[in-house]
């Protein structure tokens, strides 16, 4: 496969995936939960249920571990050992989004009332649902963490690269350190941390360049080949 019609293959599922957490985050949970309010969220949960299951299947397509590990591909040449730790840091953080996934799925058992919960009232279901919805929140913060690391080093190698524009690199190390910036507001100053929000997200817009640059464009054919080429990297 030629770093071109890789680097096609990775922008594609890159925007596959980001459609797909988009979906669930927004489209879905975004207007099923009103955080302030655990009856209307469970009612709103019940009544979509299955649109609710399909956003929690979404999120499991693990595409992003895919683009992870080709993107380390097209970019091992400028600096295999940063790549590579590149690679991990988003891995850490695809693995704790999966995990998370459970507590979108846990107010779907807790509403429905199995034996197990018969002991407990509606009001006390639905505040526990709305719980684990909350801890979903945390979860996700957690894993930005690993995931503005990731940018951040995805950024600089880009920026070093001599196949892929230093604009985008620049941009998307800024949308790191972002999502940093907006997980430790979130741990260490929530109410500074909902002034932030959703400005503070919006240079993850960079994440969507990346990924239609790669779509379109790939990457310089020639210059990638030299640069693997100096740095040992076989095609």
């Amino acid at each position: 496969m030629s770093p071109k019609l890789k680097a096609r293959i990775t922008g594609a599922l890159y925007l596959i995936s980001g459609q797909a957490f988009s979906f669930a985050e927004f489209s879905v949970r975004g207007k099923l939960i009103v955080f302030s309010d655990a009856a209307t969220t469970a009612r709103n949960i019940l009544a979509h249920e299955t649109l609710y299951r399909m956003a929690f299947a979404a999120e499991l397509v693990p595409l992003y571990m895919v683009v992870t590990v080709m993107l380390y591909d097209l970019l091992k040449p400028v600096h295999r050992n940063l790549s590579l730790l590149a690679t991990v840091f988003s891995l850490v953080g695809c693995t704790i989004h999966l995990v998370n996934c459970l507590f979108h799925l846990a107010p779907l058992l807790i509403l429905r009332g199995s034996h197990s919960l018969s002991g407990f009232s509606t009001d006390q279901l639905q505040a526990l649902s709305l719980l684990f919805l909350k801890l979903g929140v945390e979860g996700l913060n957690i894993s930005m963490v690993f995931f503005g690391l990731y940018c951040l080093l995805i950024g600089y190698l880009i920026f070093r690269s001599a196949f892929l524009p230093r604009v985008i690199g620049v941009l998307l190390a800024i949308a790191g350190a972002c999502y940093l910036i907006n997980s430790y507001a979130n741990f260490l100053a929530p109410a500074f941390a909902a002034r932030l929000y959703p400005y503070i997200l919006v240079p993850g817009v960079a994440e969507l360049v990346l990924a239609f640059w790669l779509l379109i464009m790939g990457v310089n054919t020639g210059r990638w080949k030299e640069q693997a080429h100096a740095a040992g990297v076989h095609s």
